[in-house]
């Protein structure tokens, strides 16, 4: 039974879910709240699920928490479709949104690894911005780039537009290849803790940089 792909997929689900359960009970205990934005997209090819984990250990600290973990899955359930990147970093704020990570990155197309880094990261009422550049601290040497970029401009007192620009590239230095990455476009609206839209996820794995996409619409939430 533990061979079959749904079993897999039913285990990572449950683990991106739970992970949510336990940062919902890490913000009762420390101030401020943050929001975790959860999205769910259906797409012609795939379903894909992210959910984004941002927060200061405590109002004052200088460290924080980042994970941007996310889900893709094929619709026959096949496991050779399954994509799941999770990375744990934490975070030192050095001044103005500039910092250092260092933790791990966990990604079925590359592997397991602990990594270092830096990041820098804005937020205001329309803008969010995260960037981190990390080197993988494994064999292969990998060196990985990582942004997610908001804007959600005010259309409303109740309506905002929502976009957004993520993208992930991963290159082994050690054999001076490509090894992962990805670009992903949301266009949509916001309503409160809510977003929805179209949305489309360019893949591609592997030296050869093979191509997989997807299109479809997806809807968020922002728990608090």
């Amino acid at each position: 039974m533990k061979n079959r792909p749904g079993y897999h997929l039913s285990c990572v689900f449950i683990a991106l879910l739970w992970a949510g359960m336990s940062h919902s009970a890490m913000s009762q205990e420390f101030p401020p709240k943050v929001p975790t934005p959860v999205e769910f997209m259906v797409g012609n090819n795939r379903m894909f699920f992210q959910m984004v984990v941002k927060r200061k250990f405590s109002a004052e600290s200088k460290f924080g928490f980042l994970s941007v973990s996310s889900l893709s899955a094929s619709y026959d359930n096949n496991k050779e479709d399954l994509d799941l990147a999770m990375p744990i970093l934490i975070n030192y704020n050095i001044y103005k949104g500039f910092g250092l990570v260092g933790g791990t990155s966990i990604n079925n197309a590359v592997g397991f690894a602990p990594l270092l880094g830096a990041q820098h990261s804005f937020a205001n009422k329309e803008w969010v911005a995260v960037t981190v550049a990390s080197a993988f601290l494994h064999s292969k040497k990998n060196v990985e780039l990582f942004g997610i970029y908001e804007y959600k401009p005010s259309l409303s007192p109740k309506t905002s537009l929502y976009t957004r620009v993520q993208f992930l590239y991963i290159h082994s230095t050690r054999d001076d290849l490509h090894a992962r990455s990805f670009l992903q476009l949301r266009a949509g609206l916001k309503m409160n803790a809510l977003n929805f839209g179209l949305g489309a996820n360019l893949d591609q794995y592997g030296p050869e940089k093979n191509f997989k996409p997807n299109y479809g619409v997806f809807v968020g939430w922002a728990f608090q």
